[in-house]
């Protein structure tokens, strides 16, 4: 099987530190729900793969928690300057840092983690079959019961931030027929610069339950606001809490979520049984 090579993913984040470690800030609703979605689904304490950790933000946070975390990503710059950061917040005898593939996972322990984050690699396989593996090694490093977060971007709600941000892409009439068809670039595109997979909400669950995963839930984390981050950004007290509660409560409901930019799927590894019940130790 084809792997994608994806060093230029590597290399667009070795060189992005800043804006990777800014981007929850600017995006600040999507940041709250999803913190949302990990209280309530995450277990109270335990072991947690973190792949696509990036500069840290969510590691440092769940290690402050009590969790321990393993914390594996692409960049190798990343990697480096997150471990620093978690030893300098007196955090890095509860994190451990690799750098890894999430299609590979060389190294990383099967059957030892109570959940496992997926919070950006899904969206860079632009292959489907290198996201199907992605999830298998993923699936296999957690303890039965356990649980899966990943992310995705949404095909149609990401319309939402080209308008904002880039009104003349419309007018590339090839490269927007790519993304509306196939969720992706054409094939013969230039590389550089954000390459990555735009999914419908439809086909998220089943990609999941191919591997063996059963689905707990699926949310726009960013419901109503669009790519008006700014709107929610600037408020706060208690007018915040009421729109964040409300939000949250609407953020699965079906007509909401493809609205959204970033998707986050919640699914449980079923328990042994289970699992031959259904096939999937057959099917592995």
């Amino acid at each position: 099987m084809r792997m994608d090579d994806i060093s230029d993913i590597r290399d667009l984040y070795n060189a992005g530190w800043d804006i990777e470690d800014s981007r929850l800030e600017r995006h600040q609703l999507e940041r709250d729900i999803t913190w949302l979605y990990f209280d309530k689904y995450l277990p109270s304490h335990g072991r947690i793969l973190e792949v696509g950790a990036a500069t840290g933000r969510h590691t440092l946070e769940l290690a402050r928690r009590g969790y321990t975390i393993l914390a594996v990503d692409l960049a190798q710059d990343l990697v480096a300057r997150a471990q620093k950061r978690a030893f300098d917040a007196g955090l890095g005898d509860r994190i451990e840092f690799r750098v890894g593939d999430v299609r590979s996972l060389s190294g990383v322990p099967k059957g030892e983690f109570d959940a496992v984050l997926l919070m950006g690699p899904l969206y860079h396989l632009v292959l489907r079959d290198d996201r199907l593996l992605a999830l298998r090694r993923v699936f296999d490093c957690l303890v039965d019961g356990g649980v899966i977060f990943s992310a995705m971007l949404s095909r149609f709600g990401i319309l939402g931030d080209l308008l904002k941000s880039t009104p003349a892409w419309i007018e590339n009439t090839r490269e927007v027929a790519s993304l509306i068809v196939s969720g992706r670039r054409p094939e013969d595109a230039p590389g550089g610069g954000f390459r990555g997979y735009f999914a419908t909400v439809n086909e998220i669950g089943s990609l999941h339950e191919e591997v063996g995963f059963r689905t707990v839930a699926l949310a726009g984390v960013e419901p109503a606001i669009s790519a008006d981050d700014e709107s929610y950004n600037r408020l706060d007290g208690q007018i915040r809490k009421l729109w964040l509660d409300l939000l949250f409560r609407v953020s699965s409901e079906p007509s909401m979520v493809a609205s959204s930019r970033h998707l986050l799927y919640i699914g449980r590894k079923p328990g042994k049984e289970e699992q031959v019940n259904n096939g999937v130790e057959r099917t592995r």
